[in-house]
């Protein structure tokens, strides 16, 4: 039976130059591998011994990318390795086969939500009334999903998202503060969800995930086995599960770490 890896992709996998945490002497760092070219200039990378271990991934394993990121921004990712079949996209609301979204995956998503939470209108125009223009640099809607500001970090109050946190649970909401964005992202848009429906399709009986941020704590907790850098909300939080490693390294080669682990433990369980 195959082995599933669904993996978050910023600030696990992939990371920006200021997310690199590169504190090593210049002549020590690693090289790096671009991995995603935006606007003509080179936005994510990994490091070399990253890519490789991510192509041998992609042999062994079902590599399945999982994502917060649009259809659009994830589509630009030029991954190493083997081509993935299945990607998830928009924190579960577009299961991408062949890059493709599944139209029937994406209809119940959308019911649901509709079901289940505040509209997102309503949301979007609170933050549009509550967010300070002081510290906001972009408002965003998402595949018409979720909605999330940009912000400059030094100014945003840490109690407006506290604040904002509290205002969208009782709507069926989460807030997430990943790096310069504020995620508002309704509770039944999930990439658990989405892993699981990948996990039924492949036959696949171990699943192994990883991520940083408040929305990958579904994930990991549906996985039988999961890790998280020693960055990020959940490292920040001190989060943590019994089938949850918390590794230590941080920034780019916590990429790297945990694609030693995926490695290890997909050979550990097909040997």
């Amino acid at each position: 039976m195959p082995v599933l890896v669904a993996s978050d992709l910023d600030r696990t996998l992939i990371y920006s130059p200021a997310a690199l945490a590169l504190t090593m002497p210049d002549a020590r760092a690693p090289r790096l591998l671009c991995v995603e070219v935006h606007e003509s200039r080179p936005l994510s990378f990994m490091t070399e011994t990253a890519a490789a271990l991510l192509t041998d991934l992609g042999d062994a394993a079902v590599f399945v990318p999982t994502t917060t990121r649009t259809r659009k921004q994830y589509l630009r990712i030029n991954l190493p390795g083997p081509a993935p079949k299945y990607a998830i996209c928009a924190n579960g609301g577009h299961l991408m086969v062949d890059g493709v979204s599944d139209l029937d995956w994406h209809a119940r998503v959308t019911a649901r939500l509709a079901d289940e939470c505040a509209p997102l209108d309503e949301v979007r125009e609170h933050l549009l009334a509550n967010a300070d223009p002081l510290w906001v640099r972009k408002h965003r809607v998402a595949e018409d999903l979720f909605a999330y500001l940009v912000v400059e970090r030094e100014l945003l109050p840490e109690e407006w998202v506290k604040e904002l946190a509290v205002w969208a649970e009782n709507r069926g909401w989460t807030v997430s503060l990943q790096g310069r964005k504020i995620y508002a992202v309704p509770k039944p848009l999930t990439k658990s969800a989405a892993m699981r429906e990948v996990a039924r399709r492949t036959g696949a009986e171990l699943t192994l995930a990883a991520g940083d941020s408040l929305l990958d704590a579904d994930l990991l907790l549906a996985a039988d086995r999961g890790w998280r850098p020693g960055h990020g909300e959940l490292a920040d939080a001190a989060w943590s599960a019994p089938q949850i490693a918390a590794l230590p390294e941080r920034g780019v080669l916590a990429g790297e770490r945990i694609l030693r682990e995926f490695l290890r433990a997909t050979r550990g369980a097909t040997s």
